[in-house]
């Protein structure tokens, strides 16, 4: 026996020794027996012949458990004790029973923990103290009602597709989908009158053996490389899909989306209970069809772009042979479409989407020869791979329903119905839907008119490669109105929903909303003088022609565009404000992808398409609320149902950008630029117009963007090649001498008719603050920022005021609009004047003083007009 376990039998009789009178120290359980007569009963015996306890006498003797006893006091439980003494009531008993040996021993652990000597034994499995931590007791107890839940769960998931599977019925007993073949899609202007319609049906099949090795090759390398050995439904190409973000591939197998294609019921639906149901079909097209036959049945009913359906009228749309005819390279290309047919139909040489188609393209050619490596008789090699070059396509005719604008329009409803209705090509080349937008026909139609009447010989004298764009926004609703998409839909890119360029100076009104925002009212002072050097600007920022302007507020330096004072502004707020500001008026946030972020942004690095500029104006013309700007206002099915948008509620209620004040001293500040400022070529007769002139480097784009009350307009030059503007007639291109006009041609004739309404007046927000240098007789010293003055600066000085002074200031003409909201003027004005009373009435676009002329502001230097065109910034 161990030693151990010797001291765990306490007084228990050792072998060849002494009995111990008392019988295990004589200790009992509370009014119980001893420990050793309870033992005896349920303990075996050792043997006497050579057993447990022989073996273990000739063993060195050890102190026996009386020897330890008597060196020290022995120690006794509190309720030992209170039993000895005749316990106290509520004392813990052990029950008596007759036969004590049939009573369960007390653990060892528990036992030595009441005596007074010997060594603790480290805790048993049966000790009552549990040392594992709350975590694992609580999976210890839970893991088998929960493997009981999952597994009642498996069943029920297996048994509910094993019911749908047998009720759901064969391919064969499906109808194909005859009843949607013959369904176009009609699109209607805001008047209910119809626009054009798409979605008639070109289809050619063709049996498997005229499908060449090189289509074949082509789809599968380029939407699933493991169909010959994959089940009808992918895990690999759904993990894919995840993974990419779709640019390798959609999740659905080539099984999956022939079913969702092919087969009634599946495509109008876009739950997941379609889901569900096309999973269930493509399981049962496996198990009735051959792998041949259901990719035969997939490339005579895919959609390709360009009004085709299945691969013949493919071949026939994109290069004008039969399908049997293709190379390698043209079938890589037909892959290819697949995933974007409505992008892909039509790209423009040079444009992002044909680099984007590209790189689609080289994923199927590398597919291709994935292929091969796997099977030599599929696909093509490395060597023919490297040999292949992107196929040139033949061009697009869309035939009379795209004819003028109305190619640009189907073009603009299509994206719109995936993005916001989660409808796809098929879909919509299928559906049948009846779709209303917000468009008007005189919008339409001024649009296309505007360049010729706004520009010097119009658009016959402009160079090629020129882009035109224009769009209007309603900003009560962000309802498109009317837009320019180009000459010919067939060649020419959307030049207003699609083609950008960068913003120039009309990214300003951003910059001074940030400003005002953070507390920086329309009276504080900034230096305009040129050039000036900032940080983390490469170069020295300059003002156009290098004109020095002294000291300026932000009124003067919105209407003479200075680009010094707007970019210390810019510091000021900080560029990430600034980005944030113009993502909540409306720019979509890819745009900001397009250039870097740095104080030089107020100068408008990044690029814009006329409709983001709309849109993002039109949060002023709004108090600073901004409706997501779309032009699908409603669509039924074929049935008559109504189909939800998936940005309703955004609609009702849109997203506040800046308060209502901001917007109105921002406003404010822009009618500026129109009422002589550099955008005075805007001006219309009959009502007011606030807006920002914008020409960027090298005039490389010129913009106006103005707006109404009613409507936000942009207009924006540029060319699609990178190159600066050349237009004939005009030697100083801006954005005043050029956009301008059109923008005026265009608004002349869409709001004629239209109520004249008033912009809210000036609200004065922020403080009075001075950025520009103090004056000082140390031509060295470095200016700093004052925040302290409460005056605005005298805009006829040269030098600046002295905020420490305590003289009374100059004498300023309460007369000028730019002083409107002056302290010195409120006396005079009032707040806002009386509009009823000319006498009372400030003069401004902002109330209805029809017997007063506004007065041109007070502005240090203007040259012919165009000093407030822009210099956007040098980049390093």
């Amino acid at each position: 026996m161990s030693t151990e376990r010797r001291r765990s039998a306490g007084g228990r009789r050792r072998a060849g020794g002494p009995e111990d009178p008392r019988g295990n120290g004589g200790r009992r359980a509370p009014r119980g027996p001893a420990e050793d007569e309870r033992a005896a009963g349920g303990r075996r015996r050792a043997r006497e012949d050579n057993g447990f306890w022989d073996d273990d006498a000739e063993r060195r003797p050890r102190r026996s458990r009386d020897d330890y006893d008597d060196d020290r006091p022995r120690r006794r439980s509190a309720a030992a004790a209170a039993a000895a003494e005749g316990g106290r009531e509520g004392a813990r008993r052990r029950p008596r029973g007759d036969d004590h040996g049939d009573r369960p021993r007390r653990r060892p652990g528990a036992e030595a923990g009441r005596r007074g000597g010997g060594r603790r034994r480290p805790p048993g499995k049966d000790d009552e103290y549990d040392e594992r931590g709350p975590v694992k007791r609580f999976f210890a107890k839970v893991w088998k009602p929960a493997l009981v839940v999952c597994a009642i769960g498996f069943i029920t998931v297996v048994a509910a597709f094993g019911v749908a599977y047998a009720l759901m019925p064969s391919p064969t007993e499906m109808g194909a989908q005859a009843s949607a073949t013959d369904a176009s899609t009609s699109i209607r202007f805001a008047d209910e009158t119809e626009a054009t319609t798409f979605g008639e049906v070109n289809r050619i099949p063709v049996e498997r053996e005229q499908i060449p090795e090189s289509v074949v090759s082509g789809v599968i390398g380029s939407e699933q490389r493991g169909f010959w050995e994959d089940p009808a439904i992918s895990p690999t190409g759904t993990a894919r899909a995840v993974l990419s973000g779709g640019s390798a591939g959609g999740g659905s197998s080539i099984t999956q989306q022939m079913a969702r294609n092919y087969y009634d019921g599946l495509s109008q639906d876009r739950s997941y209970l379609r889901k569900f149901k096309e999973i269930i079909v493509a399981f049962k097209v496996e198990q009735s069809l051959t792998k041949d036959e259901i990719l035969t049945q997939y490339l005579n009913t895919i959609y390709f772009g360009r009004n085709a359906y299945g691969v013949q009228a493919a071949a026939q749309a994109y290069f004008g042979k039969n399908v049997e005819d293709l190379s390698s390279a043209e079938g890589a290309f037909i892959g290819a479409i697949i995933q974007q047919p409505g992008n892909f139909q039509n790209v423009e040489p040079g444009s992002e989407m044909e680099e984007v188609l590209k790189g689609r393209w080289d994923y199927a050619v590398n597919g291709m020869v994935v292929l091969h490596e796997e099977d030599p008789e599929r696909g093509i090699s490395q060597a023919e791979a490297d040999e292949l070059e992107f196929p040139e396509t033949i061009p697009f005719e869309p035939g009379d329903n795209y004819a003028g604008y109305n190619g640009y329009i189907i073009q603009a409803v299509q994206e719109e119905l995936k993005e916001r209705y989660d409808l796809t090509d098929q879909q919509l080349a299928l559906g049948g839907y009846q779709v209303t937008t917000s468009l008007e026909k005189k919008y339409m139609d001024a649009a296309n008119k505007a360049f010729d009447e706004g520009l010097p010989g119009g658009m016959e004298a402009m160079p090629e490669r020129t882009n035109y764009g224009l769009a209007s926004v309603d900003p009560r609703t962000g309802e498109v109105k009317g837009f320019y998409g180009g000459a010919d839909f067939s060649t020419d890119t959307n030049n207003s929903l699609t083609e950008r360029a960068q913003a120039g100076s009309a990214f300003k009104p951003y910059v001074l909303a940030t400003g005002l925002s953070q507390g920086i009212s329309l009276n504080s002072t900034f230096d305009g003088d040129s050039p000036q050097e900032f940080p983390g600007v490469g170069e020295p920022i300059q003002n156009d022609s290098n004109v020095s302007h002294g000291q300026v507020n932000l009124v003067e330096s919105t209407a003479e565009s200075i680009n010094t004072s707007f970019v210390e502004l810019a510091i000021q707020v900080t560029p990430a404000a600034v980005t944030e500001t113009a993502r909540k008026a409306g720019i979509p946030e890819e745009q900001f992808e397009t250039a870097e972020m740095g104080p030089n942004i107020a100068l408008g690095t990044y690029q814009v398409t006329a409709l983001d500029q709309a849109a993002g104006f039109s949060t002023f013309a709004n108090g600073g609320v901004h409706m997501p700007q779309h032009m699908v206002t409603g669509v039924k099915d074929a049935e008559g149902n109504v189909l939800e948008p998936n940005d309703a509620d955004r609609l009702e209620s849109g997203n506040r950008a800046f308060s209502a004040d901001v917007a109105a001293d921002a406003t404010y500040a822009m009618t500026q630029v129109v009422d002589g400022g550099g955008g005075e070529n805007a001006a219309l007769p009959d009502r007011p117009v606030a807006g920002k002139t914008g020409t960027s480097n090298s005039a490389k784009s010129a913009w106006f963007v103005g707006y109404t009350p009613q409507l936000s307009t942009a207009v924006g030059l540029s060319r699609d090649d990178g190159q600066a503007l050349d237009i004939p007639g005009v030697d100083a291109i801006y954005g005043g001498t050029t956009s301008a006009k059109v923008w005026r041609a265009y608004m002349s004739e869409v709001m004629e008719g239209e109520e004249v309404m008033r912009f809210p007046p000036r609200a004065n927000v922020g403080d009075d603050q001075n950025f520009a240098p103090t004056p000082s007789t140390t031509p060295s010293e470095t200016a700093t920022p004052d925040t302290e003055t409460s005056e605005p600066p005298d805009l006829e000085t040269s030098e600046p005021p002295d905020p420490s002074t305590s003289e009374s200031p100059e004498e300023v003409d309460c007369d000028d609009p730019m002083n409107m909201g002056n302290p010195q003027c409120e006396d005079e004005q009032g707040e806002t004047g009386d509009p009823e009373n000319p006498d009372d009435c400030v003069p401004s676009v902002f109330n209805d003083c029809d017997d007063q002329q506004t007065e041109e502001p007070n502005n240090n230097s203007r040259d012919n007009n165009n000093a407030a065109g822009d210099y956007a910034a040098r980049r390093e």
